[in-house]
Order: C-alpha cells, then sequence, then structure tokens
C-alpha cells in the first residue's frame, strides 16, 4: 500500500492549487457572446400621417426622431429591419394600410434614411408571424432588438413581447414610437415596462457602439476570471 509521508496540509494545498489553475484555465476559455443588435422599425408608413386614412399623435415629431436612430445605427454598422404592415384584403378592405395605395407605402423620409434597410412583410400585430422577420435576424446572427415604430400598443409591443422575441435582449425606443394619442402611448408603455427595457434611442444606441461592446466583453470576462479563482479556494 503506498503511503503519503508528507504534511496532510501540504497535500491539501497542491491539490487547491491544481483547483485553482484548472479553474483559471476554465475562465480564461469562458468569453460573453458579443452583443449583435439590430434596430427593428415597425409600420412608419404614409396612412398613419397628416394626409393619410388614420395619422397619429406626434407623428412628425417621431419621425425624425426615427430618422436619428437611423443615422446613428448606420454609422455603427447596425443592422436595420423596416417592417411593413400590409393589410389582410381576405377579410375586406381595412380602413387604412390596403395594398396599392399610397398609404401603405413605407414614409419616404424612412427609405431615404435606411435604402439598403431589409423589408419584413407582415399581417398581423406581431412582427414575428407569419413573416421572415426571425430567419432575417438568424440570417445575420442578431441577439438583440432595439424595437421602434407605430404604433406604441399594437404592432410595437406586440412584437417586443412576441414569444419568438423571448429568444433576444429587447428594448423599445420609447422617443421613436407613438400611437393614436398620448395617454395610450404612455399607457402602453408603462404596460410593458414590466417586460422589456425602456431606453431613450440616443442611450441605447450609444450603448451598441463598438467601443462600449468590446468594454462589456472584457468586463464580463475579468469578472468571470475572478468568480473562478475564488470559487477555487478552499476555506476549510
Amino acid at each position: 500500500m503506498c503511503q503519503y509521508q508528507g504534511s496532510p496540509v501540504s497535500l491539501v494545498a497542491a491539490h487547491d492549487s491544481t483547483d485553482n489553475h484548472a479553474h483559471a484555465a476554465h475562465a480564461r476559455e469562458f468569453t460573453m457572446p458579443a452583443r449583435k443588435p439590430a434596430l427593428i422599425v415597425i409600420d412608419v408608413q404614409n396612412d398613419y400621417f397628416p394626409e393619410g386614412h388614420f395619422p397619429l399623435w406626434n407623428a412628425e415629431s417621431t419621425l425624425s426622431n426615427i430618422e436619428q436612430a437611423l443615422a446613428k445605427a448606420k454609422g455603427l454598422g447596425i443592422p436595420i429591419i423596416l417592417v411593413q404592415h400590409i393589410a389582410d384584403n381576405s377579410k375586406g378592405a381595412a380602413p387604412f394600410f390596403n395594398e396599392g395605395t399610397v398609404g401603405v407605402d413605407i414614409h419616404p423620409r424612412i427609405l431615404i434614411a435606411a435604402p439598403d434597410a431589409q423589408v419584413v412583410t407582415k399581417k398581423h400585430a406581431d412582427s414575428f408571424v407569419d413573416t421572415t422577420l426571425e430567419t432575417t435576424l438568424r440570417s445575420l446572427g442578431i441577439n438583440e432588438l432595439l424595437v421602434c415604430g407605430m404604433m406604441t400598443q399594437n404592432c410595437v409591443t406586440h412584437t417586443a413581447i412576441s414569444k419568438t422575441a423571448e429568444a433576444y435582449k429587447v428594448t423599445v425606443l420609447p422617443d421613436c414610437c407613438t400611437t393614436v394619442s398620448e395617454i395610450l402611448h404612455k399607457i402602453a408603455l408603462n404596460a410593458v415596462s414590466t417586460r422589456i427595457r425602456l431606453t431613450p434611442s440616443a442611450e441605447a444606441l450609444d450603448g451598441a457602439s463598438a467601443e462600449a461592446l468590446d468594454g462589456a466583453s472584457a468586463e464580463a470576462l475579468d469578472g468571470a476570471n475572478a468568480e473562478a479563482l475564488r470559487s477555487g479556494i478552499r476555506v476549510s
């Protein structure tokens, strides 16, 4: 039988040292997945503006805010996806967004601001239902959604809290959303705030800058290294 002649304390210390090195090596291999956000702009279409069939409250100011968000997203290389609602004519003519009308078109200022954006068409409030949105996001490697558009209480929130959206980190940009009235806009945002983040567009996009993403990954890795080392130290 083999007998160990050294100090029991030395044996434990050696074992602890081996464990610590193993934990540290594992921590070095651990990296947080990089943030890959996309800006999703929902239903910013002509019928929601003063000359359209269903004009919304604060539409022009919201449009200006969205233009600024689009410019910043383009500057950061963040993919932009425009969602366009086309009414289901099988149920008869809708009050607005009827196919073949000027009102159903995406607002021209949005198209100017994001001429290369992918366009996803839908017929439901939830932008994931019966659309190509999910496959588009997967093809781009997206794991975070910055959601905005019209109307706040309907297509914006239904998309943000969609069952499919649970696979992503979701943030709604309140200053880039609107609906039929200010009070309904605020009620909708308050209701959805228990489920997802609400962040002003400038702040959300600043947080998605390349420098911020690199810093967040480095900070997460440092934290993981420290935690791994702490967990490998025996106090008994």
